[in-house]
């Protein structure tokens, strides 16, 4: 089954997408640009949502859902925003369709059910939300609102690519509304502290944590703070980013409250989301020719059982003794399966699940039983044991953990030694197309130097890190004074 799979070194494009599809993550659909996630990629998706559902409820938010459908006129209310998304919006126009007088069994836009206004299906929900909270606020008794949905987006994209890039994706949303400036700024941080704890701990994956350049900024936002991940090409992966809006979208809906000292004022607003990219990103970080390599934490299935048969004599005997293992692995909270399908072969259903990453296999057959052992392999580095069956639970609990924090430190070393220190345009150049990662690198600043850089290089500034050291330096392309380093790369 690997052989069907492109290998990364021969074309890593390929060997993703080969990999999305053998695994059972994703198909392509009749809608251009449009994915169908598949059960095994959702289950992945219900992992992850559930995790991050859990996390904001425990800071305090609430979920709730708005129109998928956003009026144009609330749309455009905000200028930065509506200018930023307008290129990438999927807009109705009628609301009817009638058979076609000149095509039998054919239907066209019925021309007398254009809509008065047209309506923009949804690229974000800042607009129909902000027009919605102007009715819910007015004194500072109201605030703060700290709401999140879980919804679907479209983004017409022309260059798609399953997961990363969609016309249509799954996410969440959160947009809340505060009292004062402070207030809206703690919430932005704590809600990328979020995200980094859920990228690091859940998806095994390491994230820089840091701050956008206004160039590559949320439209609308006043500043954008993000998670970034590098993915095994090389190239950067944004993985989430929490936004400090500040009074834009209160003054663009007019959404105003009564403070402490009976004064009128605007609000202070954030949004902060992440998508199925994650999705994506957890294949491209950790997963090997062989088939994806999934982190314990999100597999859908973590341990599964192969019975190995040697005629129906023994069959009742090691379906019993899988049962009894399966029992007391579920009792721990282990997600396992025991898969006893008498139409497949050990030799391939070993190869399936490798192919699905599952973290742990575990094969016993009737003289494993007698020698009290059963065989346990580990998808991460494919180690195989024999095992005594006295304490396996425990055995396997464990093996777990050790697995998490195995792919972790795996990826965490694959990212250190991928940052490189660049000092000139040809050293910059060089890194870019020779060894890739985050190339830390001096700037000036400027929108126009970084619009060049990214003309001539195809690299963008993926973040201003934390507690940035400062240090004077000369811009890469332009010479001018620097006072940091800050993270280039290619990105998807």
């Amino acid at each position: 089954m690997a052989k069907e799979i492109t290998p990364r070194s021969e074309d890593y494009s390929k060997w993703y997408n080969d990999l999305i599809l053998k695994a059972g993550l994703a198909d392509y659909s009749a809608v251009r640009g449009c994915m169908v996630i598949k059960p095994y990629g959702y289950a992945i998706w219900e992992n992850m949502r559930d995790v991050l559902d859990k996390k904001f409820k425990e800071t305090g938010h609430e979920n709730a859902y708005f129109p998928l459908f956003v009026p144009k006129s609330l749309f455009e209310a905000e200028e930065k925003n509506a200018e930023g998304f307008a290129k990438e919006c999927a807009v109705v126009t009628h609301y009817r369709l009638k058979n076609d007088p000149n095509n039998p069994g054919k239907l066209i836009v019925d021309p007398e059910a254009k809509l008065e206004e047209e309506l923009v299906v949804r690229p974000t929900s800042e607009a129909i939300i902000w027009n919605t909270y102007k009715t819910w606020i007015q004194s500072y008794r109201d605030l703060p609102i700290l709401i999140n949905q879980w919804a679907n987006v479209v983004r017409w994209e022309m260059r798609t690519r399953l997961f990363l890039r969609t016309a249509e994706f799954l996410w969440q949303e959160g947009h809340t509304a505060h009292a004062t400036q402070e207030e809206a700024l703690v919430e932005t941080k704590q809600m990328l502290e979020v995200y980094a704890d859920f990228a690091e701990t859940w998806m095994a994956m390491p994230v820089i944590k840091g701050v956008k350049s206004e160039n590559e900024r949320f439209a609308g936002a006043l500043d954008t703070y993000c998670i970034e991940a590098l993915m095994q090409d090389g190239k950067a992966l944004q993985a989430g980013t929490s936004h400090f809006l500040g009074q834009n979208f209160a003054k663009a809906f007019d959404v105003k409250f009564v403070n402490k000292e009976n004064k009128t004022e605007h609000v202070w607003a954030t949004s902060w989301g992440v998508s199925t990219r994650l999705i994506g990103a957890l294949v491209m970080a950790h997963s090997d020719d062989d088939g994806l390599i999934l982190p314990p934490k999100l597999a859908p299935i973590q341990v599964v059982i192969v019975p190995i048969y040697k005629g129906e004599d023994s069959k009742a005997g090691i379906d019993a003794k899988g049962m009894e293992i399966v029992n007391a692995l579920k009792a721990k909270g282990i997600k396992v399966k025991y898969d006893n399908n008498d139409q497949t072969r050990p030799g391939w259903k070993f190869a399936e699940y490798e192919m699905k990453g599952v973290p742990v296999r575990i094969a016993i057959g009737a003289r494993d039983i007698e020698n009290n052992v059963a065989e346990v392999a580990r998808r991460d580095t494919k180690e195989k044991n024999s095992v005594s069956l006295d304490g396996l639970p425990n055995t396997v609990e464990k093996l777990l953990e050790e697995i998490q924090a195995n792919i972790f430190n795996k990826a965490l070393g694959f990212r250190n030694e991928s940052i490189t220190e660049a000092n000139t345009w040809d050293e910059f150049l060089q890194v870019l197309d020779t060894k890739g990662g985050f190339v830390s690198a001096h700037w000036d600043g400027t929108g126009e130097t970084e619009d060049k850089i990214k003309e001539l290089s195809k690299a963008t500034i993926r973040c201003i890190p934390f507690d940035n050291p400062q240090a004077d330096g000369t811009c890469i392309l332009s010479g001018k004074p620097s006072k940091e380093r800050v993270l280039f790369a290619r990105a998807y």
